[in-house]
């Protein structure tokens, strides 16, 4: 692997190091496997720069600059980020478990059922809260006082603990504090799937970080394409592998499987081809700005989550952005001087509803026919209960808001969010309506797991990282008993022998 061009042989290659492939490689790492994790991005520096807002948010410097197409051949730039941990490194660490009852199906909601119930990730997800070791902070005094107006107010409104993937010393440390959501962490006082599962396994032998190459295309076996053998990386060296874990995200994954398929000719033939790509879910998302007269003076901000039984499909969450930060999101034709004074007197607020599957709203691979650029077509529209609810969530916050004396601005997060993007190669039990199956196999294929987003069936009314750590613990736990146990066999045979 030192720069040849030859094959090298591994137990499992993954692709892509945030939160699914990364806890992938901490599991199967440790259970003594030969393991190859392939992320397209560079590791981040250390110098201070990605807690700086204007080379994060000004620049955008870190974000990716990959040219896709939406579905009316419009140009845009999805908010992605290539980089070793992910979009983790990123994320506001906002840690929450799916509910049980979002396991199952509701027809109504355009939500489809899990393969698998609650209880079989239950353990772990478990274990993810260990190594994110994932708290609650105290609520702060000035989201106190809303939460107490609400409570009197708009008794509609529950505030509940957030759960945070953040360490208790991040407190005596405002830089960090105060850009911990949407910031990666140079102290590692966040809990992100680098620090958390790579920083644990990156020293042992058996496990090797390819930083800074993209895969560009998965290997079948001479004759037999159903088995995956390895992957082509965009420098020329092949990689082999008894299997391949696909953990590149929502947007990413399904396009390296797509491309396999139309080579191969399973495009065609394989149940669950005509799936791949498709129920993309992006959580319906608005930003709202709150500006009241008092001057906020509250650190983390982000430490509670409101919910309201009218919506049950939706939550609410506060922004852990300072009053800077909170500038930036008022428009350019506010002029910058106003701009910062309305950011110093604003508590900033993100709304989410849980998206429905609908197999319209789809990634589709670059080929000739899309100009050579990958295609995310997705529209709100086509899950309609989900946008009503939206629409009634955003109304409704904002008349709350506004009973306790605050004046809020609102704005959709548009297509280029796709911080919670997930479905695409969706777990199910029947190959005709899902990609993979409930242990994470792709259906009709050998060698070939998915651990992140995409196999999400209901993108919930919480952020998903939790629940990605969690799917990837279990599948990996599965896939490395499986492995142990064929190496078991092959040393019988060949002792008997």
């Amino acid at each position: 692997m030192n720069g040849g061009k030859q094959d090298v042989q591994y137990d499992v290659v993954i692709v892509g190091s945030g939160a699914g492939g990364s806890a992938a490689a901490w599991r199967l790492a440790r259970a003594g496997l030969r393991v190859a994790l392939v992320e397209k991005g560079p590791d981040l520096p250390r110098d201070g720069s990605t807690l700086d807002i204007g080379r994060v948010v000004g620049e955008g410097a870190f974000k990716s600059r990959e040219l896709w197409l939406d579905g009316e051949g419009r140009f845009f730039r999805p908010e992605e980020y290539f980089n070793l941990g992910g979009k983790t490194r990123w994320y506001g660490a906002a840690l929450l478990r799916y509910g049980s009852h979002e396991f199952e199906a509701d027809a109504a909601h355009d939500c489809p059922g899990w393969p698998l119930p609650a209880a079989a990730l239950g353990g772990y997800y478990q274990e993810a809260e260990r190594r994110l070791r994932v708290r609650s902070f105290d609520c702060e005094p000035d989201l106190a006082r809303i939460i107490a107006g609400l409570r009197a107010r708009a008794p509609g409104w529950r505030a509940l603990p957030l759960p945070l993937g953040l360490r208790p010393e991040i407190l005596a440390n405002p830089a960090e504090a105060r850009h911990f959501d949407g910031f990666a962490s140079v102290d590692g006082l966040k809990g992100d799937a680098e620090t958390a599962f790579l920083g644990d396994v990156r020293s042992l032998g058996n496990l090797r970080i390819l930083t800074g190459t993209a895969v560009t295309a998965l290997t079948g076996a001479a004759g037999m394409p159903h088995r995956i053998t390895g992957v082509q990386l965009a420098d020329g060296r092949g990689l082999r592998a008894r299997c391949v874990v696909l953990a590149a995200g929502a947007l990413h994954s399904p396009r390296l499987l797509q491309r396999y398929l139309e080579a191969t000719g399973l495009a065609a033939s394989l149940p669950c081809a005509g799936q791949v790509g498709r129920n993309l879910k992006l959580h319906l998302l608005t930003a709202m700005l709150a500006i009241g007269r008092p001057r906020p003076a509250d650190l983390i901000r982000k430490t509670a989550l409101f919910i309201n039984d009218a919506m049950p499909h939706s939550s609410v969450q506060p922004l852990g952005f300072d009053g800077e930060l909170i500038s930036t999101l008022f428009p350019r034709l506010v002029p910058r001087p106003l701009a910062r004074l309305l950011g110093a007197h604003a508590y900033g607020f993100f709304l989410q509803t849980e998206d429905g599957a609908h197999p319209d709203n789809r990634v589709i691979a670059e080929s000739p026919a899309t100009r050579g650029l990958p295609v995310l077509d997705y529209a709100a529209a086509r899950t309609p209960a989900a946008l009503r609810e939206h629409r009634q969530l955003v109304r409704g916050f904002r008349r709350s808001l506004a009973r306790i004396g605050l004046v809020a601005f609102d704005q959709r997060v548009g297509l280029a969010g796709t911080a919670h993007a997930s479905g695409t190669l969706t777990a199910g039990s029947d190959p005709r309506s899902s990609v993979v199956d409930a242990n994470g196999q792709v259906h009709g294929m050998t060698g070939l797991c998915v651990v992140d987003g995409s196999v999400l069936p209901r993108s919930s009314r919480v952020n998903p990282s939790l629940t990605i750590y969690a799917w990837s613990l279990r599948v990996s736990d599965l896939l490395a008993e499986r492995l142990t146990r064929e190496d078991s066999h092959d040393g019988i045979a060949k002792s008997v022998a």
